[in-house]
């Protein structure tokens, strides 16, 4: 079979779960970066996440595992480790086994996150994640909102959307392209600057969006114009060739009108919601040209693809030129407000 694109599986700090999805004293069991993993938060509160399979005979630890204070329990003989994955008791031994160790995930909770730190080399964080201060901020944002997705396509084809201005008027019929008014590396960071002009029922409204990217499993972006909306895309690889998308959004609260600020909130999640499942078809259905005929008006994609490769510790084999999807996967209508309230892009073309 051919490869679905010549990337392997990024290495950066990736959402792994919500706080709410694990509670203390919980394991829950995670496939990502192609490989079992266990999720678990200690007694004292804090969250983390170790690989999947006991050293000692293989037992899963988030079927059936526990947690004892600060020491994950095995299901099948009891054996105990700590977060950084050393054996700490064997219960029917006087000894410990010090070659039975528990690859561990460096992993934080932040801004409403948890958050782990995948290198294929188990190499330290080369970053930290940064606090989002609108998500720590409940007198001025909403509560957050969330929404998630599985798509069939490698991290770099939904993050090269970024620098695509172009898709936004023929994917999601907006007014018009948006200026691209800055595009800027600084190592593993990234900063988009762009002005975007938004169909409404109302008329177009000018506005912008606004991202930075740190590394590839994480960024925050700002939407402005219609209302003040911050989201953090998280994007973690289920394998080489499929990601697990996880938005959270706060909006800027309109005064002390829960209702209004509800309301005009939610609509804007629902238009980005609806976005994606425009772009979910182009992402798993196209496939990955190593060197695309691109024209002269673009966005910056060798500039991205620069960026990008910096976070595939084993290289990138771009040899066949071409990468094609592995399957077929058929799109939704979606009515989007950008498609009910802008102009057709294709009329007249």
């Amino acid at each position: 079979m051919s490869m679905r694109s010549p990337f392997p599986i990024p290495y950066g700090w990736f959402q792994v779960a919500w706080p709410g999805d694990v509670k203390v004293g919980q394991v829950l069991p995670l496939e990502y970066f192609d490989r079992h993993l266990a999720l678990w938060r200690d007694d004292n509160g804090v969250p983390h996440v170790n690989d999947a399979f006991c050293p000692h005979l293989g037992a899963h630890f988030g079927h059936g595992g526990s947690v004892d204070g600060e020491e994950l329990v095995c299901p099948f003989h009891g054996w105990r480790f700590a977060p950084d994955g050393t054996n700490t008791k064997i219960p029917y031994s006087e000894r410990t086994n010090k070659k039975a160790c528990v690859r561990s995930y460096p992993t934080v909770e932040r801004n409403g996150l948890i958050m782990a730190w995948y290198h294929p080399e188990d190499a330290a964080p080369m970053w930290e994640v940064p606090e989002v201060p609108e998500f720590n901020d409940p007198e001025n944002f909403t509560e957050p909102v969330t929404r998630d997705y599985r798509v069939e396509a490698p991290w770099q084809e939904l993050a090269e959307n970024g620098v695509d201005s172009a898709h936004f008027r023929y994917v999601h019929h907006t007014d018009e392209v948006p200026e691209l008014e800055a595009y800027e590396m600084d190592g593993p960071f990234s900063h988009m600057r762009s002005r975007q002009r938004f169909p409404t029922p109302r008329g177009v409204v000018d506005g912008r969006i606004d991202a930075d990217s740190y590394g590839p499993g994480f960024s925050v972006i700002h939407f402005s114009g219609i209302v003040d909306t911050v989201l953090m895309g998280c994007n973690v690889p289920l394998s080489d060739s499929a990601c697990h998308m996880r938005f959270t959004f706060c909006v800027r609260k309109l005064g002390d009108d829960a209702a209004l600020n509800s309301t005009v909130g939610q609509a804007f999640v629902d238009e980005i919601h609806k976005q994606v499942q425009e772009d979910k078809p182009i992402w798993e259905n196209k496939a990955h040209l190593v060197r695309p005929a691109l024209a002269d008006t673009d966005g910056p994609f060798t500039k991205f693809r620069r960026w990008a490769a910096q976070f595939y510790a084993e290289g990138v084999d771009d040899s066949a030129l071409v990468y094609e999807p592995q399957g077929s996967y058929p799109a939704e209508l979606i009515e989007t407000a950008s498609r009910k309230h802008g102009s057709d892009p294709f009329a007249n073309t």
